[in-house]
């Protein structure tokens, strides 16, 4: 029997096959090694990204507080930084620019920032800011709102405005956006409270024994928005033109930051003044807020309420207590609680600026007076907003009441009045006039001027009839009138009087016939005078010689 005398080994075929799967998988891992090598490197060199949205201001105030952020002495030597800086969009609606944050040795970028700016809060504008709130912007996002010590007297109701505008737009926003909003102020709340982190990224210390944080005190974070807020007043230099020209003091200027700071702390929000020449705590402000610390350098954030240019107020540092120590007499509960009736005015404020931002009022320039106690009529009863305007007055709506409500001393442009409109008026006033003259003077006294004159009777007390009661009025107001006849000073009055007295007595023109009668009349009696008188001192010669 034959059988199949061939053998087949299994070794081979089973050695060809798991060497190929072995390769294969070898290839894999190799590949997964890689793709998760690459994926690290990647999302190491990812930028971490911030976003500003800064509101008020104009363009101009707009570029200034961005190049302070951006730029600074070490950054400006830096050809390769400075050829790449972005442009600022930011001259219609809703503007954009960008910016790196470098770390201290300049080499390495910790952040980009990107900022989305807006001058005018108009209720059109708030479809704009809504699309730039999210789940995943919002615990990345930070709003700033500008101020210019150029018009310190809008400030309360330019943040009125802005934090209205605010609100209409977070309320507006989805149930996970409410959610972020609410663990992002939590965290805000908690940052420096009885240990863990400042603002600043230093270690707090410790106010509890238990390491409980501290609630927040009275007027603390009652009127949270959900997003950090931080307040920039620009040119603080212009707080000595208005202790020159305005007659500023230390008192005026103490309740400008008393009122800020008191509204403020309701919303968690930090506050700074800046002057463009001069270096500030803005960037360190601003970058801490949004969680971002060089890796190289710490920079402590100092809080500062005794130079008053160079306020820096971080959240959670400030409190009631603080606010009084400043200046006796500041009512901060009183000015805490009026904020809420503020909060709850309609917006737009039916008395709106308009442009509240750079300062331009709504409407004509020359009913700014009018404008202004319309707004103050408006304004809810004990309103902080009132109660700011009150204490910290305008200087140009105090002249133009002084001057009257009808002054238009600020206007460029003069609305002119209807050409029959103007006659109308006119047309009465002259009506009034004639109707008054008539009752003094009668009404035959205009028919009466164009009379000769007639003698006057020899009666010195005798009234001229056509004598002109208006004239003797100019002329006792004028006074005496001369004038220069042949180098001989005549006195007018002196000149009527004699010719009065000619035509009294009835002596004609000179050159007439009479003239000539009576000159040689007056000629013989002065000859019969020299005669009698030279004939007595001839008698009384003769009488001494005898």
């Amino acid at each position: 029997m034959a059988g199949n005398t061939n053998r087949y080994s299994s070794y081979t075929t089973a050695s060809v096959g798991s060497g190929s799967d072995g390769k294969n998988g070898e290839k894999a891992e190799k590949k997964d090694l890689w793709s998760s090598m690459l994926d690290g490197v990647a999302s190491a060199k990812r930028l971490p990204e911030k976003n500003i949205i800064l509101l008020g201001g104009t363009v101009d105030s707009q570029r200034e507080f961005f190049e302070s952020l951006s730029n600074n002495e070490l950054r400006r030597t830096l050809d390769r930084n400075a050829s790449r800086m972005p442009p600022v969009a930011n001259s219609f609606a809703l503007g954009y620019t960008y910016y790196d944050v470098l770390d201290a040795d300049q080499e390495d970028t910790l952040a980009r920032i990107s900022l989305y700016t807006l001058t005018n809060p108009s209720p059109s504008f708030a479809s704009l800011l809504k699309p730039l709130l999210t789940p995943q912007t919002i615990p990345n996002t930070l709003i700033v709102i500008l101020l210019d010590w150029s018009q310190p007297w809008k400030w309360m109701r330019q943040l009125r405005e802005w934090i209205l505008l605010l609100r209409t737009v977070l309320i507006s926003l989805s149930h996970e956006c409410m959610a972020a909003m609410e663990e992002v102020m939590l965290s805000w709340r908690d940052r420096g409270r009885g240990g863990g982190t400042n603002l600043d990224g230093t270690t707090a210390l410790p106010v509890a024994d238990d390491g409980v944080a501290l609630p927040p005190g009275p007027g603390e974070w009652e009127d949270a928005l959900g997003i950090p807020l931080c307040v920039v007043a620009q040119n603080a230099e212009k707080m000595e033109y208005l202790e020159k020209t305005q007659s500023w003091k230390e008192e005026e200027f103490d309740v400008v930051l008393q009122f800020m700071r008191t509204v403020l702390l309701r919303h968690g929000a930090s506050l700074i003044y800046t002057t463009p020449s001069l270096p500030s705590q803005l960037p360190s402000l601003i970058h801490s807020s949004l969680g971002i610390h060089s890796l190289l350098k710490k920079q402590p954030l100092k809080h500062n309420v005794i130079d008053r240019d160079k306020i820096v107020v971080p959240p959670n540092w400030d409190s009631w207590g603080k606010i009084r120590v400043l200046r006796e007499g500041f009512d901060v509960e009183r000015v805490s609680n009026a904020w809420t009736a503020d909060l709850d005015q309609p917006f737009p404020h039916p008395q709106s600026n308009g442009n509240t931002s750079n300062g331009e009022p709504n409407g004509e320039s020359g009913e700014a007076v009018h404008d202004q106690e319309e707004e103050d009529d408006e304004e809810p009863q004990g309103s902080t907003v009132r109660l700011y305007e009150l204490s910290v007055q305008d200087p140009t709506m105090d002249a133009l009441q002084l001057a009257g409500r009808d002054t238009h001393s600020t206007e460029l442009e003069v609305k002119s009045e209807d050409t029959q409109a103007f006659l109308g008026k006119q047309l009465k006033q002259l009506e009034t006039f004639k109707k008054q003259h008539d009752e003094t003077f009668g009404q035959d006294f205009g028919s009466s001027r164009n009379k000769p004159f007639k003698k006057i009777e020899e009666d010195e007390g005798a009234l001229d009839p056509y004598t002109r009661p208006t004239e003797a009025k100019v002329l006792e107001h004028i006074g005496p009138v001369q004038f220069n006849m042949g180098g001989i000073q005549v006195d007018a009055d002196d000149m009527v009087q004699r010719l009065k007295d000619r035509q009294a007595y009835g002596t004609s023109e000179p050159g007439s016939p009479t003239d000539e009668v009576g000159a040689e009349a007056n000629a013989q009696m002065d000859t019969e005078n020299l005669q009698a008188f030279f004939q007595g001192l001839m008698n009384r010669k003769s009488g001494t010689g005898k």
